[in-house]
């Protein structure tokens, strides 16, 4: 261990558990952790003005952490102590892995793998719903907005809505076998065409922009191969999709022609419409994107189509512009795709923790005040402050419970019943509950801020 020191603030309620923590991991760490308790029940609570009046840096302090849900400008206490201020984790719990991380941050800035998120049935929609769709796939990461354009053109729209989406510094491709439609379309410029095979490749020269070859069944990639080398003679610019199949209609061999058509074109670029399987299997897609994107990788496919119409499917194109990074880096460095992003993980929990037994005993032993703490931990809500103690499975029956006992105003009556709800849905999905704090969405998460402005109703821990 160096002599470098780092201090750990905390609260009263909250100090017993992290010396135990600290106690267990901090004499393998190579600094020396101080575990610092203020003059208040929850630091998490106080303002960083009143934590720079409250405290002091000791002798030889370098590092400074303080709870994750503090609220402020961390560069005023920088500045004050001259020492670095972080703001930790908002579990104690998660200190290791907080510590561990700070020292060895992983680069997730690269990948090789462009998103095409497409506009379904584009014809049917007005420009502005076309403008809206495609800023908000761009906020997500989305590379190019693809037309989607229904059989029975040609669209009369298709060289307005081309044109609004490139002044609206958008890059476009348009998805139609209606040769006159592509050409209204590349003309207004449109630069990719998806897609082309023996039916109308003849056109393909004509359009001078770079082309999608399909096979004209998906089960015959001889038909592939002769669109490649007719695009080939004619010089025609062109990426190869041999057509992801879904689940129950020839999934795995439709995997196996994207290995076969890898092996055939080394060199070629490819494109996965992963669509195909995301929109037509009922689940949630960031774990088919993910297993998706990571054979892409593997197989250096570069470009995949994807789109939002399906319920389960409504974040794909942000799930596949996160996964593309975590494929790229755990492919590249050879390591597993384990703790690179916690964000993939929506539904589930990454970091599960339960409090140590005894620990609602010692902090039901130190509140004497109304402000009621609640737990969500082995299947029970329970809630405490300094007057009561109660646990159960349903909330309804607690907060009659409470009612019996205390006298509360509509605020923190709605209050009460909002954490309640969130307790109870970390407890049906397995999520960590954490009171004044919103559950772990994985990407999708908001933070909650409103709560912390009435610091009269309640405190957390």
């Amino acid at each position: 261990m160096t002599n470098a020191r780092v201090e750990l603030l905390t609260g009263r309620l909250a100090e017993k558990a992290l010396r135990r923590l600290v106690g267990q991991w901090g004499p393998i760490a190579d600094f020396e952790l101080v575990v610092i308790v203020l003059p208040i029940n929850v630091v998490s609570l106080a303002t960083l003005d009143w934590i720079g009046r409250h405290h002091s840096p000791g002798v030889g302090t370098c590092r400074i952490i303080i709870p994750g849900l503090c609220q402020g400008n961390l560069e005023t206490l920088g500045q004050k102590w001259t020492i670095l201020v972080e703001r930790g984790p908002e579990d104690y719990r998660d200190l290791p892995e907080f510590f561990k991380l700070a020292a060895n941050p992983v680069d997730l800035s690269r990948h090789s793998i462009q998103v095409l998120a497409e506009i379904n049935h584009a014809q049917t929609l007005s420009l502005n719903e076309i403008l809206n769709q495609a800023q908000i796939w761009r906020n997500h990461g989305a590379d190019l907005m693809d037309l989607g354009v229904d059989p029975g053109g040609p669209w009369t729209g298709v060289s307005d809505a081309v044109k609004a989406l490139k002044d609206d510094g958008h890059r476009v491709s348009i998805d139609s076998f209606d040769s006159t439609e592509v050409a209204i379309a590349v003309a207004a410029g449109a630069e990719l065409v998806l897609s082309v095979n023996q039916f109308n490749r003849e056109k393909a020269p004509d359009w001078g922009v770079e082309v999608v070859a399909i096979p004209d069944h998906p089960a015959e990639l001889s038909t592939l191969w002769n669109t490649v080398e007719f695009l080939q003679a004619k010089g025609v610019s062109h990426r190869l999709d041999p057509i992801l199949e879904p689940i129950g209609h020839g999934f795995g061999a439709s995997l196996l022609r994207y290995v076969e058509t890898r092996k055939r074109y080394s060199d070629a670029a490819i494109m996965m419409g992963i669509g195909n399987l995301t929109e037509m299997t009922q689940v949630d897609s960031a774990g088919v994107n993910f297993l998706l994107l990571a054979l892409c990788q593997e197989w250096n496919i570069t470009s995949i189509l994807t789109t939002e119409v399906a319920g389960w499917c409504h974040n794909s194109v942000k799930e596949c512009e996160r996964i593309r990074r975590v494929v790229f880096h755990s492919i590249g460095e050879g390591v597993v795709p384990k703790r690179l992003d916690a964000g993939l993980v929506v539904v589930g929990e990454s970091k599960r923790r339960k409090t140590e037994p005894g620990a609602l005993d010692e902090i039901a032993g130190c509140l004497t005040d109304k402000n009621v703490r609640i737990f969500a931990e082995n299947g029970q809500i329970e809630v405490m402050n300094g007057h009561f103690r109660f646990s159960g499975e349903d909330p309804f029956l607690l907060f009659e419970k409470i009612q019996a006992i205390e006298t509360m105003n509509p605020a923190h009556a709605f209050y009460l019943g909002y954490e309640m709800a969130k307790a109870v849905t970390a407890l049906t999905l397995g999520k960590q509950y954490r009171q004044d704090a919103a559950l772990n969405w994985g990407h999708l998460t908001v933070p909650e801020k409103t709560h912390l402005k009435n610091r009269n109703s309640r405190e957390i821990l």
